[in-house]
């Protein structure tokens, strides 16, 4: 179906790929990996046809369609949530815009009127074979997989915050049903039961998937063939991303070995010729030597995965009741968000708040941490409590030309340099990493900058709302890593499974029902409601 034949494609000094060949096959379900720059929106760009190849050829057939669901939406609005869904549907839409245009010319007569019947038969045949007349029920469906409540579908898509414009962005891709789907990121901005949804339909869908995704569950549920861009070359692992993991981990251990092997016959090989060099007598077997090394190709040394290791200060022990919350009620207008709710988070409890979208979660979180009043009932905490608040806008408020260097010692006057430049390390900016404007840096980048100047801050609560959103692989797997050691007190929300399964010792559950309680770990949570997330049954 596509295929990368001996592709090569850098940018200035910086290689891709050299001779890069993979395909896609009909149906295949494909995760593209690799880290941060390896080029991996490149290959899809290659594959629409945005850049071509400096070498090697990228092979398409010419009817084939592709949907590309990319993290740039551009400018939406000017058009209804339903409508501009719809517009975005690919062959379909543009067939519904030509059939509107051919039925006026009918109603109007003219002389051309047979070229006008004979071409709105055509159109409407087609229209009819792509699903045309159930374009609004499948448009309807899929928003509402995708967390849009069905009164809000009528509302200006402009008015919509950027992570909502990218929910629309995906739907009208879902709803176009290409012969192959090209996913950038597509669980970004995605709550828990909106992946869950998606994870759903991208298993049922009959076209070929490529995509990218941090979330190694998504890619363990659905993929069956992985793609690895690494230092230049591409290649294919035939398997989930877990078969990937122990397949490359055992590939490097078999590279490593040889490499061991080869070092040693070097070493050996080359103390004879030192030894002898000057023996007469030895000269021939020098020389057969000299010859033989020369021969040899050398393997390179092994490129080792780096781990990121971070951890948080230890943190001083706050009173046992940590944050008491009494009666809180707050509402928007007519629709009233929390009545009542009521809840104690004790000293060193790791609660996971839960919920549909629109269930009140980040409202919650914010009364918690004080960055939003309740119309009633109060918030209180406890004795020697210091809190630390991450919330979705936080890498919003990152910006300006103060370089990452400069905004950590803006927020940590009193710290010398090498500790600064230590946790810009720990969080992975090294070198002169830390002189980048902070204006530059991608969303994974902004959310490491915000989670290591918390991390500096060493508070014995900490409030996370969706720290793992544009987070990498490692990155999260580091995360985790270091909050499972963390002594304090966690209150998080978060839609990645293997977050919520590796922290939460309770579990609170928002729904239209009201607040309920689990005194339990994630999985014990799972097992207790049979599904992954409210309001859905558990995905097998």
């Amino acid at each position: 179906m596509i295929a990368f034949a001996n592709v090569s494609k850098q940018y200035g000094g910086q290689v891709l790929f050299v001779e890069a060949s993979f395909q896609v096959n009909p149906g295949e379900k494909i995760g593209l990996v690799g880290a941060n720059g390896a080029g991996k929106s490149t290959v899809f760009r290659l594959i629409v046809g945005d850049e071509l190849p400096d070498d090697g050829q990228v092979e398409r057939p010419k009817k084939l369609t592709l949907g590309y669901f990319r993290q740039d939406v551009g400018e939406l609005k000017g058009r209804s949530i339903l409508a501009e869904t719809c517009a975005g549907a690919g062959e379909v839409a543009t067939l519904a815009t030509e059939l509107a245009r051919l039925t006026a010319q009918l109603e109007e007569g003219g002389d051309d009127l047979d070229r006008v019947v004979e071409r709105y038969a055509d159109v409407e045949a087609r229209y009819s074979e792509l699903g045309g007349y159930q374009l609004e029920g499948r448009a309807n469906a899929i928003l509402a997989g995708l967390g849009f409540a069905p009164d809000k579908l009528g509302d200006d898509v402009g008015t919509l915050s950027g992570g909502w414009k990218m929910r629309v962005a995906l739907a009208q891709i879902l709803l176009a049903q290409p012969d192959v789907l090209l996913l950038d990121e597509p669980t970004n901005y995605l709550d828990l039961e909106s992946i869950l949804w998606l994870e759903a339909w991208l298993k049922a869908f009959q076209g070929a998937v490529v995509m990218t995704c941090h979330d190694r569950e998504i890619l363990n549920r659905i993929v069956s063939k992985i793609i690895e861009i690494d230092g230049g070359t591409a290649r294919t692992y035939g398997g989930n991303y877990e078969f990937y993991e122990r397949a490359r981990a055992e590939a490097a251990a078999r590279y490593e070995a040889e490499y061991a092997r080869q070092q040693a016959m070097l070493a050996k090989e080359s103390r004879f010729i030192e030894r002898f060099a000057a023996h007469a007598a030895k000269a021939a077997q020098v020389a057969s030597r000299v010859k033989k090394l020369d021969k040899i190709e050398k393997l390179a040394p092994p490129r080792r995965i780096i781990e990121k290791k971070f951890g948080f200060r230890a943190p001083s022990r706050s009173g046992d009741d940590v944050i008491r919350c009494e009666g809180l009620r707050k509402a928007y207008g007519a629709r009233t968000i929390h009545d009542g709710l009521s809840l104690t988070v004790r000293r060193k409890e790791r609660w996971a708040v839960m919920g549909e979208n629109g269930a009140g979660k980040s409202t919650l979180l914010k009364m918690m941490a004080g960055a939003l009043p309740p119309d009633a009932g109060a918030v209180t905490i406890g004795a020697a409590v210091a809190m630390g608040y991450y919330a979705q806008h936080t890498m919003d408020n990152l910006g300006g030309d103060r370089t990452i260097l400069e905004e950590l010692e803006a927020h940590a006057p009193a710290a010398n340099q090498g500790t600064l430049r230590n946790l810009a390390g720990a969080f992975g900016f090294h070198d002169d990493d830390v002189l980048k404007p902070v204006r530059v840096l991608s969303g994974g980048e902004k959310a490491r900058l915000a989670l290591a100047k918390l991390l500096y801050d060493a508070p014995n609560l900490m409030i996370l709302d969706e720290p793992t959103n544009h987070l990498d692989i490692v990155t999260k797997r580091a995360l985790i890593n270091a909050l499972a050691e963390y002594e304090g007190t966690l209150v998080f929300v978060s839609h990645d499974r293997q977050f919520l399964r590796a922290l939460a010792t309770r579990v609170l559950e928002l729904s239209s029902g009201g607040p309920r309680l689990y005194g339990g770990s994630y999985e014990e949570y799972v097992a207790s409601t049979g599904r992954e997330a409210p309001g859905m049954r558990a995905l097998e």
